[in-house]
Formats: C-alpha cells, structure tokens, sequence
C-alpha cells in the first residue's frame, strides 16, 4: 500500500504497465483493504487517458496484448466486488467513497449504458456519505440505497446476456463468500436485486428454482440467503417467482408426508427437524414476496396464494420454535405489506380469522417461559386488517394475550427457575418487551373499533387481574392499564368522544389500589386515575378540567405533604366527576375490593367511600336506597363493620327521610345487621333527630285509613299496621342505644302519645295474617303469630319510660301490674289510669304531653276516646286529691 501511494501515474508508459496489473487486485476479496490507493491510482489513469484522448496509442489502458486482456476481470465482477466494498459497514466510509469514485470512473468499461444513469446516481450517494461517521452512518437505510443504485443502474441496460453474466458473477461470489458473513447476504440481495431486472424469464425461474433446491436451510445463512434472493427477484417477476416457489413448496410438502411415513424413529425425528427447518424458510420467503410484490398485484393473490400457503406450512401437530418464529414473522410481514398498498378498497383478507386463531392457540399452549417474541406485534398488525373480529373474538383475544402475559411467575420466581443470571435478565427484558407489544396491540384494537365497546371489553378483561390475589399480577395490570388509559387520554378519539360509562366501577377499583401493599401498584394506579380523571373532564365538560390537570402533575411530586395532600385532592375530583348513576357501581368495586385488602389498608380504602358520600351528596339523592341497599348487603359478608356504620352514618347525615324510609322498608322482624344500623344511629350524634322522624312517621301512618270498617279499606288497614310496628321496633333499638336520657324527656310528650295510641289501637287484635300481594309480606305477617300486636307498641312505652324514670316509678307500675291491665281490651282503661297517675307523681306530665292527648277525646277512634278520657279522669282526679291545680 506505500508503493502504491508513491507511484507516479504521470510519467510516460505507466498506464500500459500499471493498468491490467492494478485491476487485477479489485475484485479479489484478500486485496479490500487496499481498495483506496488502488482507487485513486486506477482514477488517475482513466483520467490521463482521457486527457489524452487517443493521439497517443500506446497511453490507451486497453492497448495491450492479448494475454493481458485475459487476466483482466469481467465487468461485472467489477461491478459486483465494488458494490460490496461501497455498501460494507467500514469505520469510515473512505472505503466506500473510493469504491464508488472508481465506479464512476469505470462505467465506459462496465457498461457503455451505464454513463448517464451514474453521472446523476454516484454524486448523491457520495453527497449521502459526507460527514457522516460509524455511528451516524444508519446501515441499513445505506445498505438500501446501494442496492436501489444497482436497480437503477440495471434500467438502461436492454442486454440480456450482460444481465445474466451480473446476476451468474453473483453466484458465483455469493458461493465463495464466508458463512454467517454481512457480505454472503449482501451478495443474496444483490443477486435479487439483478433477477428483478432480468428480461430472461428462463434464466430467472432457473435461478430462483436452484435456489430453492440446493439451499441448506439448516444453515442459517442460506437460509438468509434463500429468503433475499427469492423475494428481490418478485419485485420485477411477481408471478412468475410465486408460482416457482408454491410449486416447490408443494412438491416438497408430498414428498415430505411419504418420508416421515418411513424408516426408523430416530431417522423420522432427523427428517421432521429439518422439515420444519425448511418449512419456516419457505414461511418467510412467501412473506417476503408480499413484502417487494408490486402493489397493484399484491391483493390479487395475497389471500389464498401467499397466506394461505403460509398457514398450510405451518400446520404440524410438533411445531418447534423455528417454526413459530417463522409463522409470527411471516405473519407481521404479509399484514405490512397489504396495509402498505394504501387504499385497498373492499378487500378482506378471508384467512384473518383462521391466522388469528393460529396464533392464540399457540399462546394458550405455550408454557411461560417460551412465548414467542413477536407474536402480539403479529396481531397487532392483523387487526388493522379487514375484516374486523365480533366483539366476542376481540375479547377472546384480549383474554388470551393478557393471560400469557400477567400470569408470569414474578421475578423473583423467574431468577430462580433460570439456570444462569443471564438467561433470568434475558427472561425479563424478553417479558417487559411483551407488556409493551401488548399495549401496542390493544391500542390498535381500539383504534380499529368503531364505538368504544372495545374500551370496555379491555377493562373487563383488566379488571379481572387488577382484583388478583398476587401482587406482582395486580402491579402488571397496572402497568397495562396504565399504557392504555394514557394513550386514551392522549388520543381521545380512541374513546369516540363518549364518556366511559364503567367510570364509576373502574374509579371505585383503581381507588381501592391507591392503598395496595405494593408501593409500585399505588404509585400506577394514582396515575390511571390521573389519566382516567382527564379522559372524564373532556367527556363531561367538567368545569375545573384545568385544575384537574394541575393536580395530576402534583401526583409526580417527590415531596411526601404535597403527595398526600395532592392524593386527598385527586380524590375529591375523582369522586365529583363519578356520575350519580354510577354510584352503586363505585361503591360495589370498592366495597369487593375490601374482601382482598389486608386490615392495616382498609381504613385508607374507606375513605374513598367516606369522601365520595361527602363530595357528592347533592347529586346522589335518588340513589340512596340503592346506596343503602349496598352498604346492607356489604355488612353480611364484611369484617370492616366500623367503617361500615360509619358510612351510613354520613349517608344519614345528609340523607336522613331517604335512609330512614329505606331501613324501615328492610324487615318486618329485624336482622342482626338491621338492629346494629339502627343502634348505632342511636349512639350517633344524629339520634334525637331520628327520633323525631321516626315519631313523624308513626303519627302519619294511616291517618287516612284506620278507623273505618269498610272491606275496601281493610287491606289498607293491615298495611298500617304492618307499618307501625315497623317503626314502633326501630324506636325501640334507637331507644336502647342511647346514652343520654335528657334529650328523650324532652322528647317523651311526642313519643308517648304517638306509641299509646297505636297500642290502643291494637287492642284486641290477635293476628294479622291475611292473603298478601307477595310471599315476603305474606312471611312477615305470619310471624307476627308470635305476640300481640298491642304488646309491641306496650314494650316501647317501657322501654322509653325505663330510661326517662327512676326505677321505682318503673317497679311501681310493675307491681301494680299496669302493663297487663293495658294490654286487656277489659282492663285497658284501668290501667291508662294508673300509667297516668305514676306519670304524674314522676313529674313527666308536661302541658306539652295533655296538648296531644286532647285531640284524642274527640277522635273518630272509639279506642282513642276511651284512653284519653282515662287518662284527663286520673289526672283530674290526682289533681283535686293534691290540691294541683297545674
């Protein structure tokens, strides 16, 4: 290489002597290194030459003897080494400037055609190459445009015989070419590339045929080879390479169903190994077509000819992993290559379903540790086609990829199963690498749906992994969901401009996560709410969608206070944002949620409820009783009765008729639950005002109905009864709650006239059972065999009076057996007298208690009449005896 840069190409003789000898060192490979001196040196002589022109004859390079002439190398060779030395990814690419200079100074020697189309093609690939290093240079796209060079450059050339010479030199090189080396699958494109623009059809079915029969697909890189050389050769062929390659295929598909039919067991196994081999270098040659087909033919015979074939080859009851590979690859590349042709009008591709089922079937089968890369970007691209999957299909999908997904043992398990670090961390990044396909794939799933039933089928589907038992599940669903619900919000047209109408479910269990054991998952699910919070304001037309959007960037502080208080806040604008008809759908999920969620984190589940009654009270007016209901149901079947109570609590609050008419509608004969609801209003701050409610309703009920004998208002009757015993036992448990008897004796001269005049009522009714319009009525009623109706409303009375009397008032009215003498029908009004005269003596007789008992002398009631005509007789009486004229 020093010599050759000292040489002196100017002095007389030195072309004649130097040309023939220095071309000789251009094409063999050994000789690449010196590529730049001989470069510049064989530059140099063409230019003298044509300086010259051809007054002097013995400065013509060609001017020399036959024998010279002979060891001189082919154009094409030429042609060919020079194309591989200017596309080699060198260090520099002073190489490949070199290589390409002496190319452009050759073209009269290559071919005489060539001089225009270089002139033009050879200064913009230089130009592409200036500045540019190793690490800025993007081999691939440089690989491409060499070989778009060749393309171009083989246009003008009408000489067939030259084009064979090109494309046999190729072979030629491509079989001497190192295995496994960046050149041998250079040399295979490039070969490609020439048959494209072969005009011998001959030469071309000749060459794609042997090919396909002399190569070792056991050997990765003729297996490369084959796969480049075939499908370069459609681009200009398209038909004629199909149909060579299907007939191969099919010849080698009956030759091969014979062979594994025979010889020994061993023998088959070898047979089907490299069956399998050959048949997934066949898969991705068929792809490859599709992919350098010409447009305007691709769809005519992309369905049946080219994924057909596709799905035919890989039909194997043992299918290794070559083969699956080969399958997901052709299938991603056949999928690219329709979407390439642009608007392909009413084309569906008929076989979608059966490659989709293909390739789910493989998910479903294959164990956790050997999914196949790639498979989710395969249906990824297959749902962008037509024609589109039933909602059914689609959530089968989603099911099916998710479960190969999530269900992975965690990392720790994976370390451990892994027989070296290395194939663990492989094992990781090959799983990380699949979550982020699969949000790609249901991206695209929701971009291809045309409503956002899509939208909600992925939440159903991700609901079921956000509720697991294992934590690393719960952390992985939220990463998922975390993708989707970002894209959601960056892209809202996936959404098709609708509010999500599972808001409310999905806030109450993204809520429940906040407080996961996982510091991981509570971070992931504030983000979704985050996102899931924006996607609402858009829909809604929240108000404070910009303050929304501020909070959620508070959620990325590093600071803890303003993390919580940033948490409290998102809660607030989570909950006012959830629809009033979403509430039950809230409060279910998280409520389900706390049957996972371990003691330590309830109370901060809670709050979401806590939070919710409170921010959106006004709005959830009409969904009280179902709210109730559900907080009711919860209490059977819940260990977290505190918080439970607690939030009825505030549901009373700010609800207090809706709550009380719901709980006095649950049972005629109280539950366990149903009495604890109502005890512990009573020992709320609230239980005088239920108190008052509660004698509100027993005075109301049936003021309208009661007191008539006609048949038609008989059954109006019995449902007044029904209704004040009802109420007189919810009194009763409130009652027996309280602490404080002060705020009942203020009380007493509502409550006990409204209790007295019920049991008067009562008296002498036996049972009130009678055919009901439903088995629950009818059931209640039968129970009401066991006491008499009157001794209900007598049971409050002592109880009210037990907590408003010292104790010898009540031992007194014991021992003079009032309670049994009021029960009487006979004795009623006798012991009326007595109740009042103990009521007198204990100082409970206010003015209050005789206004709401006079009304009751001139009552339609013959009952009424006669209680209070008892009771003013004993007081009047008491009064003249004392001398009291109060």
């Amino acid at each position: 290489m020093d010599i050759l840069g000292s040489l002196d190409v100017t002095r007389r003789g030195m072309s004649k002597l130097l040309w023939p000898r220095l071309l000789q060192y251009v094409v063999p490979a050994q000789y690449s290194g010196m590529l730049i001196p001989l470069s510049r040196c064989l530059r140099a002589l063409v230019e003298r030459w044509e300086r010259a022109g051809c007054k002097e004859e013995e400065e013509e390079p060609d001017a020399m003897d036959s024998q010279e002439q002979a060891r001189l190398p082919a154009p094409q060779a030429l042609l060919a080494r020079l194309l591989v030395v200017a596309a080699a990814p060198y260090p520099s690419s002073e190489r490949a400037v070199a290589a390409l200079q002496l190319l452009q100074a050759l073209h009269g020697r290559i071919h005489r055609g060539l001089g225009v189309a270089w002139a033009t093609e050879i200064p913009l690939l230089l130009q592409y190459l200036e500045g540019r290093t190793e690490s800025s240079l993007d081999s691939a796209e440089w690989e491409h445009r060499v070989l778009e060079f060749l393309r171009a450059s083989l246009e003008p050339i009408e000489d067939k015989a030259w084009t064979v010479g090109l494309s046999q030199e190729l072979s030629q090189q491509l079989g001497s070419s190192a295995a496994g080396s960046w050149e041998k699958l250079f040399l295979s494109k490039a070969l490609g590339t020439v048959l494209a623009a072969c005009q011998d059809l001959r030469h071309v079915q000749g060459q794609v045929l042997r090919f396909l029969q002399e190569t070792n697909p056991v050997e990765l890189s003729e297996a490369k080879g084959m796969i480049s050389v075939v499908p370069h050769a459609a681009k200009s062929h398209f038909h004629l390479v199909l149909g060579t390659v299907t007939m191969f295929s099919a010849a080698f598909t009956r030759d091969w169903s014979y062979q594994a039919s025979t010889g020994w067991k061993v023998r088959r196994r070898q047979k089907m190994g490299r069956a399998q081999t050959v048949r997934a270098a066949l898969m991705r040659t068929y792809s490859g077509i599709a992919l350098h087909a010409p447009k305007e033919q691709l769809l005519a015979c992309v369905d049946k000819e080219i994924m057909g074939n596709i799905l035919q080859l890989s039909r194997d009851k043992q299918r290794d992993l070559q083969l699956k590979l080969a399958l997901v690859q052709s299938i991603t590349e056949v999928s690219c290559a329709i979407q390439a042709v642009g608007d392909c009008g009413s084309f569906e591709l008929s076989l979608k379903q059966e490659a989709t089922r293909t390739l789910l079937d493989w998910i479903k089968g294959e164990p956790w540790d050997s999914l196949v890369y790639g498979v989710f970007q395969a249906l990824e691209e297959l749902s962008k086609l037509r024609p589109p999957l039933s909602r059914k299909e689609n959530r089968n999908l989603l099911a099916a990829c998710c479960q190969s997904v999530l269900s992975h043992p965690s990392e720790e398990r994976m370390k451990k199963g892994r027989k070296s670090v290395r194939a663990a961390v492989n094992m990781q990044l090959l799983h990380r690498r699949g979550m982020e396909d699969l949000g790609h794939l249901i991206e695209t799933l929701l971009e291809a749906e045309a409503t956002s039933a899509c939208f909600d089928d992925v939440v159903h589907v991700l609901k079921g992994w956000l509720t697991s038992a294992k934590a690393w599940e719960r952390e992985r669903a939220l990463r998922l969901c975390a993708h989707v619900l970002g894209a959601c919000k960056e892209r809202f047209e996936l959404m098709r401009g609708c509010p999500y109408k599972q808001f409310g479910s999905l806030v109450g269990l993204l809520g429940s996560l906040t407080s996961d054991c996982l510091a991981t998952c509570r971070q992931r699910a504030w983000v979704c709410l985050g996102y899931l919070l924006q996607m609402q304001a858009k829909t809604t037309e929240v108000p404070q969608a910009d303050e929304i959007r501020c909070l959620c960037e508070e959620l990325n502080s590093p600071d803890t206070e303003t993390l919580a208080e940033a948490c409290t806040n998102v809660t607030k604008a989570v909950c006012r944002c959830i629809p009033a008809a979403q509430a039950v759908d809230f409060l279910t999920a998280v409520l389900d949620s706390l049957l996972r969620v371990v003691p330590p984190r309830a109370r901060a589940v809670w709050k979401w409820v806590f939070i919710f009654l409170v921010e959106c009270r006004k709005e959830i007016l009409q969904e009280v009783p179902k709210i109730l209901n559900t907080l009711y149901t919860y209490m059977q079947q819940s260990t977290h009765r505190p918080f439970l109570l607690r939030a009825v609590f505030l549901l009373t609050h700010f609800h207090q008729e809706p709550v009380i008419s719901s709980l006095l509608q649950k049972s005629l004969l109280m539950d366990g639950d149903t009495v604890e609801l109502w005890r512990s209003l009573g020992r709320s701050i609230l239980r005088i005002r239920i108190l008052r409610c509660l004698v509100e309703k027993l005075n109301r009920a049936g003021n309208d109905r009661l007191g008539t004998d006609s048949s038609t208002c008989e059954w109006h009757n019995r449902q007044t009864a029904l209704e004040t015993v009802t109420i007189t036992r919810a009194i009763s448990e409130v009652v027996l709650a309280l602490r404080s008897t002060e705020e009942l004796r203020q009380l007493l001269p509502h409550l006990l006239p409204s209790l007295l005049r019920w049991a008067s009522e009562m008296l002498g009714r036996e049972r009130l059972l009678f055919l009901m319009g439903s088995w629950r009525q009818l059931f209640l009623e039968c129970q009401m065999h066991v006491e008499k109706p009157c001794r209900i409303f007598l049971s409050a009375i002592q109880l009210v009076l037990g907590k408003c009397m010292a104790q010898k008032w009540m031992r007194l009215l014991m021992n003079q057996g009032v309670w049994a003498r009021l029960e009487d029908p006979l004795a009623h009004p006798e012991g009326v007298c007595l109740l009042s005269s103990v009521l007198l003596h204990a100082g409970l007789v206010s003015p209050c208690l005789v206004k709401n008992l006079l009304p009751w002398l001139d009552s339609c009631s013959v009952k009424l009449q006669v209680t209070a005509t008892a009771f003013f007789a004993e007081i009047s009486r008491d009064c003249r005896t004392t001398g009291n004229s109060e």
